[in-house]
């Protein structure tokens, strides 16, 4: 026998009824609670569908500590803006692009990611297994043209605001700064390491992964996020677009495996699986770049 949360007994072949009326049934699960609800009792919010003691705020779990505290899907804080990291992101990304143009070609070169490389005129080797593991981060923030930054904060925009609103703001901001560190991480280990390689495309990448993780939880309809997904693949494996791959593929991965653990995680313990998870991620990422240093010195 299975207990419907918030219902009565079923069997586990029958399909579950709303928890308000139980003579129907029930389509989806509240995306907080997780209470099976009718059409009648959906309301449409910004990710999935809430049920109406939800949405006045109401946990529906019974908790005096947590009536007044609505959750996302994830867990996190509702907020009154949504998208204020996402925003904060693109800010920050356009500010730094602007310092690029500024100071020129100097501001660049010191903050691009490369693994080791001799510069001419300074007579110096620089480089990331030189200890300027610095530019495993801020790599991520530089752009190396208009096009090239103009795609990725549209993408930004596109895919992190709805995801931010569905996993809460700290859990965003770590899918994100995880996920392009897996990117630069991958980048050091297989790229040559006098290669420079700038973008936020692996972070980005992470939020598709997480994103098709996320659709899926819901049972949303998957086809227009893999098609997206899919022609971004096209253009970094299409010659001539002197995209870095590396950085792609390993922002993908991370994000479809920080996003499993952030959605998938049992309430009894959601906290500890999502940091885990992205804990993990991050010591993958920290001994793919000691061995990469440990070949290039």
């Amino acid at each position: 026998m299975d207990q419907a949360a918030g219902g009565s007994p079923q069997d586990a072949g029958t399909p579950p009824t709303c928890y308000r009326h139980p003579e129907r049934a029930a389509g989806v699960r509240c995306t907080r609670c997780e209470r099976p609800v009718c059409p009648d009792c959906m309301i449409d919010a910004a990710v999935g569908f809430q049920c109406p003691e939800c949405v006045r705020g109401g946990s529906g779990t019974g908790h005096p500590a947590t009536a007044n505290r609505p959750r996302t899907l994830a867990g996190g804080p509702v907020t009154a803006d949504p998208r204020l990291t996402t925003k904060i992101l693109i800010g920050l990304n356009l500010a730094l692009f602007v310092a690029q143009l500024t100071v020129g070609d100097g501001f660049t070169e010191r903050f691009e990611l490369i693994g080791r490389a001799w510069v001419p005129g300074l007579g110096s080797v620089e480089g990331i297994a030189e200890g300027q593991w610095y530019r495993l981060l801020t790599s991520m923030f530089l752009h190396g043209s208009y096009i090239h930054i103009a795609f990725n904060m549209l993408s930004l925009w596109w895919i992190g605001g709805p995801l931010e609103a569905a996993l809460g703001r700290a859990r965003y901001l770590a899918l994100y700064a995880v996920s392009g560190l897996a990117g630069s991480a991958l980048t050091y280990l297989i790229a040559e390491p006098n290669q420079p390689s700038l973008g936020a495309s692996g972070a980005i990448f992470g939020l598709f992964g997480a994103t098709a993780v996320l659709m899926r939880r819901l049972n949303q309809d998957m086809r227009p996020v893999i098609a997206l997904l899919a022609i971004n693949l096209i253009f970094t494996f299409s010659p001539g677009f002197n995209i870095a791959w590396q950085a792609h593929i390993g922002g993908l991965v991370a994000g479809v495996v920080i996003g499993y653990g952030m959605v998938h995680a049992p309430r009894e313990r959601r906290a500890l699986v999502q940091y885990g998870t992205c804990a993990l991620v991050l010591v993958v990422c920290l001994a793919l770049a000691l061995l990469r240093t440990g070949q290039l010195t």
